[in-house]
């Protein structure tokens, strides 16, 4: 038999506000309804200040929370031209970033966008020089791309070498209690297959917005398919042409949503999108895409 009417009424009453009320804010988990934080960084190489001191000083004119600063060049040497490593110059860059209450974000091995991951003699020296400053400075986490030489998807060869190196990264990683970033030419199914082969918690990906923007892949699916464990932190830019708040296949709002979802908090560390008819005023480029970040990351 049906309900009376008066019942049906009410039962149907009740279960669309149920329903409501499965929708509503703090009817979610607690998990979601977290505040999440984000830190806004810049690239020390970026702003034409490669481990110079005065990259602070212009870190915090620019209005950033923090820095990446570079391992210095490689080219053809046995490991980093780190002047970090002498103790009297870190400890100036420690001071000063105490000074300025600046964090230093993540350290940055980028001598190897050029050169090989995969073939160079010397990678466990030049891993572990990072390793050993990022402890000397209190850093956890590094930077690693695999660059044109290390490209997956044009040198699909070199893969079981890359593995082997990024395993036995991954072991001085964790024994440093640190991670290690990666950023690769593979899409995120790739990276989470890639992250799998590896096997070390260490061994994370250093997701890049432009990365799939390029390449015209979904960047919200690609983060989703990554998910919150896989990324260690974010170069949180594209390429360059035009800022982030004139950028129109790079909608930042939705980003934030999609990140909201995950349940990802972290750096957002700014590489690139500067104004192409004004590439090289450091301050108004990195300035206005640090201001529009903050507006979106971290607005109250």
């Amino acid at each position: 038999m049906h309900p009376n009417p008066l019942n049906r009424r009410e039962f149907l009453k009740a279960g669309s506000l149920l329903t409501a009320g499965l929708l509503l804010p703090w009817a979610t988990s607690s998990a979601s309804s977290k505040k999440l934080t984000y830190k806004i960084a810049v690239v020390d190489l970026m702003i034409l200040k490669r481990q110079k001191l005065g990259a602070l000083q212009l870190t915090k004119d620019i209005g950033a929370d923090g820095v990446e600063i570079d391992m210095g060049g490689l080219g053809q040497r046995e490991t980093f031209d780190n002047q970090l490593a002498k103790p009297e110059i870190r400890q100036q860059f420690l001071d000063k970033a105490k000074e300025l209450n600046l964090e230093i974000c993540s350290l940055a091995m980028t001598g190897f966008y050029a050169q090989s991951f995969a073939t160079r003699p010397t990678y466990q020296r030049m891993v572990q020089d990072c390793l050993d400053t990022m402890k000397a400075m209190n850093v956890k986490v590094a930077f690693l791309p695999l660059g044109t030489q290390g490209d997956l998807v044009k040198n699909p060869e070199l893969r079981p070498a890359i593995v082997e190196r990024l395993k036995v990264v991954g072991k001085m990683a964790q024994k440093a209690g640190v991670v290690v970033g990666i950023e690769t030419s593979l899409d995120a199914k790739g990276e989470v297959e890639l992250l799998r082969e590896i096997g070390s918690r260490h061994i994370q990906i250093y997701f890049n917005f432009s990365n799939p923007l390029k390449e015209g892949r979904d960047l919200h699916q690609e983060l989703k398919i990554l998910g919150r464990k896989r990324i260690c932190q974010m170069h949180a830019t594209d390429e360059d042409g035009v800022w982030l708040e004139n950028n129109t296949r790079l909608d930042m709002r939705k980003v934030k949503q999609t990140l909201a979802e995950m349940g990802w908090e972290g750096w957002l560390v700014i590489e690139r999108s500067r104004d192409a008819n004004d590439a090289r005023n450091v301050k108004r480029n990195f300035g206005a895409n640090t201001a529009y970040l903050k507006s979106i990351f971290q607005a109250s």
